[in-house]
């Protein structure tokens, strides 16, 4: 994302992708890394800005790989690429269990 100085009085405006890139920067809490897209306020903010619809850009912007997007509970969580958690706890679990899918021997 390209720098850019705020204080200068102009009145340039943050592409979708800048936008949201630093809502995800400004807006997280703690050590988390993702934002909620409702709870943070970001789909708010968004509206307000660009007068558009959040989830489209966002879904786009995922799909052009600049954000990761996880479902959760009342909206999404919006992580920057390569911070979000991996997509499958299950696989998480294993790990954790010391266990992996090549261990997996018989079948159920």
């Amino acid at each position: 994302m390209a720098e850019r100085n705020f204080n200068t009085g102009k009145k340039d405006r943050l592409t979708v992708e800048e936008f949201v890139q630093l809502a995800i920067k400004s807006l997280r809490m703690g050590d988390f890394k993702g934002i909620h897209s409702v709870y943070s306020g970001f789909n708010e903010a968004f509206k307000k800005y660009f007068g558009q619809d959040p989830v489209q850009a966002t879904n786009r912007l995922a799909e052009e790989k600049k954000i990761e997007i996880r479902p959760i509970k009342g909206g999404v969580l919006l992580y920057l690429p390569g911070e979000a958690p991996s997509q499958s706890r299950g696989d998480e679990a294993l790990k954790k269990m010391g266990l992996s899918l090549a261990e997996k021997t018989g079948s159920a």
